[in-house]
C-alpha cells in the first residue's frame, strides 16, 4: 500500500462523510454566479464528470449538469465514495438548485442536497426569496453547543446557495477570462454554515479533458467562516489559515458563465483534487423551458 494510502486510513475519521461532502460542494463552494440581461436568448448546457482525489489516490466520483437560458436556470449533481474509500466506508449524494435570473444577478429559489455516508443520512431543503433564506429543513438539526456562531436572521440575508454558487458569471462583453473573475467574495449558505468564500486573480493556463481544452483563468481561495461553525475547532482554524486553495474556471459554451475545472485545496493528510475527466459544453438559441430534477 503507498503512503498516500497508508496515510488516508490511519486519518478515516473523516471517511465517507467528509469525502462525499467535498465530492458534492467543493466546486460549488469556491465561486458565485452574477447574471445580467443580454440582447440575444441564448441558452448554454454543461454536463461534467468529476473525480475527487487525495495524494492521487482516488475517493470519490461525481458529476453536473447545468442548463442556463436568458431568465432561468437549473444546476444538479450527484456524488459517490470510490476508490480505497470504498473498503472502509460508503457514501452518496445528490444535490440540485434552481432559480431566475432577475435585477443583474442569479438569485436562487431552491436548493436541496440528500446523502448518506455509512448509513446515516443528511438532508437539506432551503428556500430563498430575495436572497434571503425563508424556510429551511435541515436534518439532522444543527446542534446549539456554546461555542458555536448562532445562525441570526441578518447571517442569512443575502445568501447563495452552493450549488448556484458553482459558477462564476463575468457581465459585458470583454474577456471572460479575465482577473474580473476572480475579484469577488461569495456569501454562501449550505444549511450549515454561513461563510465567505474569496476570490483573487493568480494566471491564465492551459488546461484539456475530454470535451475541452482551452485556457482557464485559475483563482486563490480564503474561506471566511461567518455563523454557524465552532471557531474552537482545529479544522475551522486549519481552513481559514489555509493559503493552498485553488480553483480553475473554463467557459461554458453560449453564455458568459464559467464553470470549475479543477478545485485543489490542502488538507491536513495531503491535497485534495477535484478535476474534470469530461467536460462537455454547447450552446444554443432559443429558450428551453427549465425544470430542476428532484433530488
Amino acid at each position: 500500500m503507498t503512503d498516500a494510502r497508508s496515510a488516508f486510513l490511519s486519518a478515516r475519521p473523516c471517511s465517507a462523510r467528509a469525502a462525499l461532502r467535498a465530492a458534492l460542494a467543493a466546486g460549488a463552494v469556491f465561486a458565485g454566479i452574477l447574471a445580467s440581461p443580454g440582447a440575444v436568448r441564448a441558452e448554454g448546457r454543461l454536463e461534467a464528470k468529476y473525480t475527487l482525489t487525495v495524494g492521487s489516490v482516488e475517493l470519490g466520483r461525481g458529476s453536473i449538469v447545468v442548463e442556463a437560458g436568458d431568465a432561468n436556470y437549473e444546476i444538479s449533481g450527484s456524488a459517490r465514495v470510490t476508490g480505497v474509500l470504498r473498503a472502509v466506508s460508503s457514501g452518496k449524494g445528490v444535490a440540485a438548485s434552481r432559480g431566475t435570473l432577475s435585477g443583474g444577478r442569479m438569485v436562487p429559489r431552491v436548493y436541496a442536497m440528500n446523502a448518506e455516508a455509512d448509513g446515516k443520512a443528511e438532508t437539506a431543503r432551503i428556500a430563498i426569496a430575495g436572497g434571503a433564506v425563508k424556510e429551511m429543513d435541515v436534518e439532522p438539526p444543527l446542534k446549539p453547543l456554546p461555542d458555536r456562531v448562532p445562525l441570526t436572521p441578518d447571517a442569512l440575508q443575502n445568501v447563495i446557495d452552493p450549488m448556484s454558487g458553482a459558477f462564476v458569471y463575468v457581465p459585458g462583453s470583454g474577456d471572460l477570462l479575465s482577473a474580473a473573475a476572480c475579484e469577488r467574495a461569495i456569501p454562501v449558505f449550505d444549511g450549515r454554515q454561513r461563510y465567505d468564500v474569496k476570490l483573487s486573480y493568480l494566471r491564465t493556463e492551459k488546461v484539456k479533458t475530454q470535451g475541452y481544452a482551452g485556457p482557464a483563468v485559475v483563482c486563490g481561495v480564503r474561506y471566511s467562516p461567518v455563523a454557524g461553525h465552532r471557531p474552537t475547532r482545529y479544522t475551522v482554524k486549519y481552513m481559514m489559515e489555509n493559503k493552498d486553495m485553488f480553483v480553475w474556471l473554463v467557459p461554458v459554451a453560449g453564455t458568459r458563465l464559467l464553470a470549475p475545472f479543477k478545485v485543489s485545496v490542502a488538507t491536513m493528510i495531503g491535497t485534495a483534487v477535484l478535476e474534470a475527466t469530461s467536460f462537455e459544453t454547447q450552446a444554443r438559441t432559443g429558450a428551453v423551458p427549465v425544470s430542476a430534477p428532484r433530488p
